[in-house]
């Protein structure tokens, strides 16, 4: 694993009244020869929006857009809108988030390519697909599996799937991964940014938390057609807090994915840092597959 040596690669703005405090949890795509950032940001409202920034070289910010991109447009979400996940699929790039308005709860929302590429912030219709229950962490798979779309969500502490026709309407819902007690992910759990398909499976980026609430990194694999499955699990976790933008902060002792991108044996994970700036770091896959 290789940080970034321009870590974090995004601060807070100052001068942004509504991201001048913190910016932490970016969702990542890459389209256009770009990789285009959406991130989680807080200002003097202490209300979640979303922004965005694109990177030539997917570490170096060449463009990062003064204004928010998504935020609070429903009771559910009357709180912030937090922590995306993008999944590129049919066209188009469907969007997971937290919509925090009484509770925590998941909210859907879709856009198309062209309109990013646009910079037209058009978003489709939001979906609340398990309204009114305390649910975060969706991810949604890049393809159908046995001809159904799939989800990964967290319901305390664990990882569960779901499935569904349409992407409105989800069921089957069951636990695939758990905590493991005396390890770093002993208390909760929850995915990263979507999982990317490989020849050894689908690869999930996933955090877990201790008792002393640190949160850090780790992998599994799951099978390619029953991702049910789980082929394997990283014992140790790929990357924790240790550098000072990762260790103090509002949440001290917090690395937090939401996307990673991979560039043929390389995996860019990008993340939020004790919830208050941005990294990315670089993994070598064959050093973290077996």
């Amino acid at each position: 694993m290789v940080r970034f040596g321009g870590n974090p690669i995004l601060e807070p703005m100052k001068h942004h009244p509504w991201e001048s405090r913190y910016v932490f949890n970016p969702a990542v795509i890459q389209l256009g020869g770009k990789t285009h950032i959406f991130y989680r940001a807080i200002g003097e409202d202490s209300i979640s929006r979303l922004g965005y920034a694109s990177s030539k070289d997917g570490y170096n910010i060449d463009e990062r857009l003064q204004y928010p991109v998504f935020g609070p447009a429903t009771s559910y979400e009357k709180r912030g809108c937090e922590d995306p996940r993008i999944t590129m699929l049919n066209g188009n790039c469907i969007m997971t988030y937290t919509a925090y308005g009484d509770i925590y709860q998941i909210g859907i929302a879709t856009i198309s390519v062209k309109n990013i590429m646009e910079k037209k912030w058009e978003w489709g219709e939001r979906c609340f697909p398990f309204p009114n229950m305390k649910n975060k962490n969706a991810v949604i798979f890049p393809r159908k599996i046995n001809d159904r779309y799939v989800m990964f969500h967290r319901l305390d502490p664990d990882i569960y799937v779901a499935y569904s026709d349409d992407l409105r309407t989800w069921h089957n819902g069951k636990i695939v991964i758990r905590p493991r007690a005396d390890l770093w992910d002993c208390v909760k759990i929850g995915a990263a940014g979507p999982p990317i398909e490989m020849d050894e499976g689908w690869l999930l980026v996933y955090h877990g938390v201790d008792y002393g609430r640190t949160y850090r990194l780790g992998i599994s694999v799951l099978d390619k057609e029953n991702p049910e499955n789980v082929l394997y699990r990283s014992r140790e976790p790929i990357l924790e807090p240790s550098e000072d933008y990762e260790r103090f902060g509002l949440v001290p002792n917090v690395v937090f994915s939401c996307g990673s991108l991979r560039r043929k044996d390389e995996l860019l994970i990008y993340y939020g840092c004790a919830d208050s700036v941005i990294g990315v770091a670089t993994f070598n896959l064959k050093k973290i597959i077996p």
